[in-house]
């Protein structure tokens, strides 16, 4: 029976999987859905992802392909999945896509946002999504500070390539806005070294209490000093990878 390839949009709360990627003997989202995919359609489908978000790191927009002899419709397949997985993944959206498409190598751009919770008294609900900051932020400097990474650099600075040695990206938009009590730092990039967005994080936290300043951030991008720590995983979040197809999440 001839297979097809399907793309999948998919949300997940990462707190409970140790990253996208499936692990021997770990919980994966990779795994989560492999295994559904073979209890819906008896099948052993490999299942590939846009990005490989780590250890804690949630989705609301993650691509994910695999071939299926899947012959009926679908949104049945897609509610059948739905039913069958945990509580903490759900497929938003389903569709068919070219033999040759792959949600890693034919995504145009990623985006992921960092939630940072930027009041004096910590919140419990909100804490499993976002950091909690007591400490009051300059989200203006944030965002002059995050401005300096638009364009095509090397950003090596803030994390280390999956594989090779190439380190540099383009950066399509980098922002910081505050909403209320909530810091919100939002990158797209045509894709991202390993850990390079929480590292981001991490340096322009250190601008925002004013620990460094933006020029300081700048000779961080350029090497010239180090990044710092990273920002820890749970305030991270893909929430979007735009192909040449109308298959965004947004």
């Amino acid at each position: 029976m001839d297979k097809y390839r399907l793309l999948a949009i998919v949300e997940y709360d990462g707190t409970d999987f140790e990253g996208f990627q499936i692990q021997a003997r770990k919980r994966t989202v990779q795994g989560e859905l492999e295994r559904a995919l073979h209890q819906i359609t008896g099948e052993k489908i490999r299942v590939i992802g846009a990005g490989r978000t780590d250890t804690g790191v949630h989705a609301t927009g993650q691509g994910a392909h695999f071939d299926t002899a899947w012959t009926r419709p679908q949104k049945v397949l897609q509610r059948a999945l739905n039913a069958v997985l945990p509580n903490d993944i759900a497929i938003r959206s389903l569709r068919q896509v070219p033999d040759d498409f792959s949600a890693r190598y034919s995504a145009q751009s990623r985006t992921y946002r960092y939630t940072i919770l930027n009041q004096p008294i910590r919140s419990p609900l909100a804490a499993r999504y976002a950091l909690i900051a007591l400490e009051p932020l300059d989200a203006n400097a944030m965002n002059a500070a995050a401005r300096c990474l638009i364009g095509t650099r090397d950003v090596g600075a803030f994390g280390t390539p999956p594989r090779g040695e190439n380190t540099v990206r383009e950066i399509y938009r980098a922002h910081v806005t505050r909403e209320d009590a909530r810091v919100l730092i939002e990158i797209e990039a045509n894709a991202f070294l390993y850990r390079m967005m929480r590292r981001i994080v991490g340096a322009l936290l250190l601008v925002g209490t004013g620990a460094l300043s933006v020029e300081e951030f700048q000779d961080v991008l350029a090497q010239k000093r180090r990044a710092g720590q990273s920002a820890p995983p749970h305030g991270l979040c893909l929430i979007a990878v735009k192909y040449d197809l109308a298959t965004e999440s947004h």
